[in-house]
């Protein structure tokens, strides 16, 4: 296998594992991959419905089902930006931002196998690392996951 292959190789591999790790945990709290990334991108913004949507790859329609379901059971609410009271943001209520904490510990229980052998500078190294590539070409994408 080339260099390259392996790299790609290496980070598919990575994502089955973490994205199995977020589907279990997901479902114990009956919430889709989908809402998990909801929830993980709400945690520290109030991004307006548009952004949202472009950052999910949903169409308008879809996210809005997302929100709707989600404001059902008390984890988000919508409300109009302080800044353009045209447009709607999207942001975690208290009840969500608890949910979020909660599921960030099982996240960090359930990697711990896999990122409690790395020495501090390799856990540092590898955490700059995986920032670079989540940011990607535009560096426009930070941090997004719970």
């Amino acid at each position: 296998m080339e260099p390259d292959g392996a790299l790609e190789d290496a980070l598919v591999r990575t994502s089955f594992r973490v994205m199995a790790v977020l589907t279990r945990i997901g479902s114990e709290h009956d919430l889709s991959l989908t809402q998990l990334r909801l929830l993980g991108l709400l945690r520290d913004r109030r991004p307006r419905m548009t952004d949202l949507a472009t950052f999910l790859g949903l169409d308008k329609s879809t996210l809005s089902g997302l929100v709707e379901r989600a404001e059902r059971r008390g984890l988000v609410t919508r409300g109009k930006s302080p800044e353009d009271r045209r447009v709607v943001d999207v942001f975690i209520t208290p009840a969500g931002q608890e949910l979020v904490e909660r599921l960030q510990e099982q996240i960090h229980v359930a990697l711990a196998p896999y990122t409690d052998p790395l020495h501090a500078d390799e856990r540092h190294a590898l955490t700059h690392l995986l920032d670079s590539v989540s940011r990607g070409p535009a560096g426009d994408a930070g941090k997004n996951a719970l």
